[in-house]
């Protein structure tokens, strides 16, 4: 089941000092039983910075913690999926063609790039139905589930007094400094930025994934209270990667322009989990 993006009752909670646990059905599964092209991810707690935005009092909304708490594991892609097996969807029209400039990448052992949400959400559908077995994108919370140890998040920016924009603009220029010092944005083969414990590789490589969350806008005023319904953008997806970033569905290269935040990812691809 789908963790819904959080509402504006958990943002109060927040606001007012409190963190929020979710709890999500996973997957019940034999640690024997695990096909090799997936990861086990064992039941645990995950906390990071929401990605939700909005006003507060008339002012951005400052990046919260919140928590989310998983106690059945869930089982995930080792690797993203392939430019071969993309390849192989797209000569079986379950999926676009990409861009002419990369229709051709077709190598097993590079990440597919250059894909768009709705790209990511049709192979899922196909290879659902190519496999038996259901897959789809993972939520956010369950992204920085699987991303465990190597999981990381940027310089804190709601350390800042918010009152003091010019102090918040020289923290978010140092951090997009960082960002532009990147190494080389050029797809790399499976395994190059290294493995977590359970098995996961790249998960903070140069190529970001793709989820199934969408873009919450909360509205409150100074004590927390709500000034109108929280509006839940789903023409916007999070993607997981060296830094959470927010993309239109429809973007398949996020240089090009995009809902991201200061400097993009410089790649957009497809992880997927077990839906059962």
């Amino acid at each position: 089941m789908r963790l819904l993006a959080p509402r504006f009752s958990f943002l109060r909670q927040a606001l007012l000092g409190g963190i929020v646990a979710l709890a999500l059905p996973g997957v019940h599964v034999a640690a024997d039983s695990v096909p090799d092209h997936l990861a086990l991810i064992a039941p645990g707690e995950v906390e990071y910075y929401t990605t939700d935005g909005g006003l507060v009092d008339g002012q951005p909304a400052l990046p919260h913690r919140v928590r989310a708490s998983f106690d059945k594991p869930l089982l995930v892609m080792k690797r993203q999926v392939s430019q071969a097996e993309y390849a192989q969807c797209v000569s079986e029209n379950g999926c676009r063609p990409l861009h002419k400039t990369i229709r051709n990448n077709v190598a097993p052992d590079m990440p597919v790039v250059g894909v768009s949400w709705e790209d990511a959400h049709d192979y899922a559908r196909w290879y659902s139905g190519h496999t038996g077995r259901l897959y789809r994108l993972p939520t956010y919370a369950e992204w920085v589930l699987i991303a465990g140890e190597l999981f990381s998040e940027d310089e804190r920016l709601d350390i800042y007094d918010s009152s003091n924009p010019a102090q918040r603009w020289l923290a978010e220029y140092a951090l997009e400094a960082q960002r532009k010092s990147a190494s080389d944005p050029n797809p790399k083969p499976f395994g190059t930025f290294g493995t977590t414990k359970a098995g996961v590789q790249d998960i903070g490589g140069n190529v970001w994934d793709w989820t199934d969350t969408c873009y919450v806008v909360n509205y409150l005023d100074a004590q927390g209270n709500e000034l109108m319904p929280s509006i839940e953008n789903c023409g916007i997806r999070v993607v997981g990667g060296s830094h959470p970033s927010l993309i239109t569905n429809f973007m398949r290269d996020p240089k090009a322009g995009a809902c991201s935040v200061g400097i993009p990812p410089a790649n957009l691809g497809i992880r997927l989990v077990v839906d059962e």
